[in-house]
């Protein structure tokens, strides 16, 4: 039979860094709010949780990466929200936002989970962050506890 490895839902005695942009600070307000549900709810306390607030998306992955590299957090969740606007801005924002989470992630060695929503409108956005489809923030949430404790099995 083949060896499971998977993740339990157990941030008790984890420590998570959140990195939030505060641009569209509905949304990203919301997100937080389900990403500090999901992880106390889960058993992690609030001392061993840091949030870093940004100006933007696009200054998430530098501080994802010193919080990462610090060697203090157990995983980095990054939440916030890009609207889609008159111009190509949002495809190249969430192009370099995404690459760069994923090489942090591969650098650091722990969990860099990609909470930061690329919609179209306002109202798939606030859909997002805790109305018609649930919170990505706390979902997100949910993919680091996994991760963690995944990754202590490996």
């Amino acid at each position: 039979m083949a060896r499971i490895i998977q993740g339990k839902l157990d941030a008790k005695g984890c420590r998570f860094a959140i990195v939030i942009s505060r641009f569209n600070s509905l949304i990203s307000d919301r997100l937080l709010s389900g990403a500090l549900d999901a992880l106390e709810r889960h058993g992690a306390s609030q001392d061993e949780i840091s949030v870093a607030w940004v100006p933007g998306s696009f200054e998430i992955p530098p501080v994802t990466r010193k919080m990462a590299l610090s060697q203090k957090y157990d995983a980095v969740i990054c939440l916030g929200a890009l609207l889609r606007g008159e111009t190509p801005h949002l495809d190249y924002l969430s192009a370099t936002v995404t690459k760069e989470l994923g090489s942090i992630g591969l650098e650091a060695g722990i969990p860099v989970i990609n909470g930061v929503l690329t919609c179209n409108t306002m109202e798939q956005a606030v859909d997002r962050a805790g109305l018609k489809t649930g919170n990505k923030g706390f979902d997100a949430a949910v993919a680091a506890i996994e991760m963690v404790q995944l990754m202590k099995q490996l």
